[in-house]
């Protein structure tokens, strides 16, 4: 099976490798986004998957645009492929590119469609509470992760779940699930099956602004996001320090507190060399925390620095 690869960060890298390592299937090329220019000296940075294609010889294509590019179309076309396997490759690929490859476009979604459709499935299911996701090998349409169904696998959430513990779990099951379906579909082995749009919930991409705590959320929901959005946007708020001067707090390690401050929500307590908020329905006690341009301190060091922040409330 000759197969041309779509994906972008490195979260898509174990399902390229995946690929190159199968006998039965031959990555002819790799398409990815253009480089992005990082860093001081403005040097174009590869994508983790332009690497790795690299490392293997295999030649990259980087369209700034389907639209913008004329020649995309056609160099996609004279390679011949039987499917284009895409994961989180970034860009929408429209109708024409879809219907070059026999197979058409396979896709890798980490969630159980049509639950948390669009960019951001694992934050969303880690954030609403959900006791399992799941991952999805779907074939593309035009829609946003509507197509139909090929195969698909439930992940447990554990309690205590992250962002990072999650995506472990999604490399571990999901390339050799994305092989066999490859293989299982190619054989004429798979009845796809349609998505039930009335059970469908659709995700955002995540801004910096999702990761502000509202504190007048009870401690649950205020613990899940930290869990969720672990890395980025992660979870922050701003303390006002002196006026015209605020702070941006990251929140990086958070438990529920054993005692109830009683506080407005938001309010900052210190007790007993321990830091304290107060959310809707209880009290958070921060563990870990980031101010802006600082290194992570525990909350013991925190405190020494800034022992003033007693009695604050933060937004």
């Amino acid at each position: 099976m000759k197969a041309v690869f779509f994906g972008t960060p490195a979260f898509a890298v174990p399902f390229l490798k995946s690929l190159i390592q199968d006998l039965d299937i031959e990555v002819v090329a790799v398409v990815t986004q253009p480089d992005k220019i990082r860093g001081r000296e403005k040097e174009p940075t590869p994508s983790p998957v332009k690497v790795l294609a690299q490392d293997h010889s295999i030649p990259v294509l980087q369209p700034a645009s389907f639209k913008k590019d004329p020649d995309i179309h056609g160099t996609l076309e004279r390679l011949g492929v039987d499917v284009f396997v895409v994961v989180a490759y970034g860009k929408i690929l429209p109708a024409a590119v879809l219907a070059l490859p026999p197979l058409g476009a396979v896709n890798v979604h980490p969630s159980l469609l049509p639950r948390h459709r669009g960019p951001s499935p694992m934050q969303w299911a880690i954030a609403h509470g959900d006791v399992q996701t799941g991952i999805t090998i779907m074939l593309l349409d035009e829609g946003m992760d509507t197509g139909p169904v090929l195969a698909s696998t439930a992940i447990t959430l554990d309690g205590d779940e992250t962002y990072t513990s999650l995506q472990e779990k999604v490399h571990l099951f999901g390339p050799p699930l994305l092989v066999t379906t490859l293989k299982s579909y190619a054989e004429g082995k798979i009845v796809t099956v349609p998505q039930d749009d009335a059970l469908a919930t659709m995700t955002h991409l995540l801004d910096k602004e999702d990761g502000r705590v509202e504190w007048n959320h009870s401690m649950e929901v205020i613990e899940r996001k930290a869990r969720a959005y672990e890395g980025w946007p992660g979870s922050w708020s701003m303390w006002k320090r002196t006026e015209g001067v605020q702070i941006r707090l990251k929140w990086i390690q958070m438990r529920f507190a054993d005692f109830n401050a009683d506080v407005p929500p938001g309010t900052v307590v210190i007790n007993n060399n321990q830091l304290f908020v107060d959310a809707a329905d209880g009290t958070i006690e921060i563990l870990e925390v980031q101010p802006e341009g600082k290194p992570k301190m525990n909350a013991q060091a925190f405190i020494q620095g800034y022992r003033d922040i007693h009695g604050a409330v933060l937004t």
